[in-house]
């Protein structure tokens, strides 16, 4: 039964096509992704804006995608491997 357990708790997530997200959702998700507490930018005087764009950007390029995680019902926009 532990095995069962842990193969539960190992799931990454769902991903999910940034293109099927609404829009104005996926602005909202990435302005609060890309201002969370902790996150490192390198560039310290870049605007939300500007931080938003590159995200869009990376999302374009394949370079991060989005996920949701069905336990904690959060998504979260990781790199892709």
């Amino acid at each position: 039964m532990a095995d069962e357990n842990n193969g539960e708790q190992q799931e990454e997530g769902v991903d999910v096509p940034y293109q099927q997200i609404d829009p104005e959702t996926l602005q909202r998700m990435i302005q609060e992704f890309v201002s969370r507490d902790g996150a490192d930018w390198g560039d310290v005087g870049c605007a939300l804006d500007d931080k938003v764009e590159q995200v869009l950007q990376q999302l374009r390029q394949k370079q991060v995608k989005v996920v949701v995680d069905l336990h904690s019902l959060t998504v979260n926009i990781v790199a892709c491997r």
